[in-house]
């Protein structure tokens, strides 16, 4: 149940950095990969960023052939367009990505908010942690450690309803969300304090086992977004 949390936004684990130097890293395709996609979803690579194979290549500390694979990689998944003895450029998150995936989140956290009733303890148990992480994420300005563990909230909701292959739907809008979650949070800063009332909200509706009131307050916090794609912020 807890899975959903593992993923994190530039971030060394001391595992990581105690490791014996005797284990083999990973491949220098997937370090680039790694290093460029952390770099996009927590807005170190902004929207509209060139990337050259050289500075990458430095910056991981590889050959130019591994930067080329990564970046084909991440091409493929929407993040960067290739410009042929240019670079790489970042493409920020446009209306029409919003739009869809709002479109897609509201079908299945809607659906999964009324399936969540009656919600079991460890559900709740989970949930109450996540917000109260999330809580002192933003008190300490850590966005994108908060974006991330805002998508596990409404990640673990998904998963209380034992449907697989929804959840794997669902995992597969991550790394929107979080580049999407990261962004509203610094263009719109007062938004996280509302994030978080609605947390409570919908954590409330489940515990008080109001299908209803949950799958209204999941729509209204969702639906919030669907502004962001038609310019009416608010």
């Amino acid at each position: 149940m807890r899975t959903c949390c593992i993923y994190a936004v530039g971030m060394n684990t001391a595992v990581e950095q105690s490791a014996p130097q005797s284990l083999k890293q990973p491949p220098a395709a997937d370090r680039v990969y790694t290093h460029v996609k952390q770099g996009v979803l927590d807005r170190r690579y902004e929207g509209g960023t060139l990337l050259t194979e050289g500075e990458l290549a430095e910056a991981v500390g590889v050959s130019r052939t591994p930067v080329r694979e990564a970046l084909l990689r991440l091409e493929v998944e929407g993040l960067i367009r290739l410009y042929p003895k240019k670079g790489a450029l970042v493409l920020p998150v446009s209306a029409q990505e919003i739009a869809d995936v709002v479109e897609t989140r509201l079908l299945v956290e809607e659906h999964a908010a009324r399936k969540a009733v009656p919600a079991p303890p460890g559900l709740l148990e989970r949930l109450a942690e996540l917000l109260e992480q999330q809580k002192a994420q933003a008190a300490a300005g850590d966005l994108a450690a908060a974006a991330v563990t805002d998508r596990c909230f409404h990640a673990e909701i998904v998963r209380s309803g034992g449907n697989e292959i929804l959840a794997r739907l669902y995992d597969q809008l991550r790394d929107r969300q979080l580049r999407m979650g990261v962004a509203v949070m610094h263009s719109h800063p007062d938004r996280i304090a509302k994030t978080l009332a609605e947390h409570e909200e919908i954590l409330d509706a489940l515990r008080a086992g109001d299908a209803e009131a949950a799958v209204g307050i999941v729509h209204r916090h969702v639906g919030w977004f669907s502004h962001l794609a038609r310019g009416e912020v608010r």
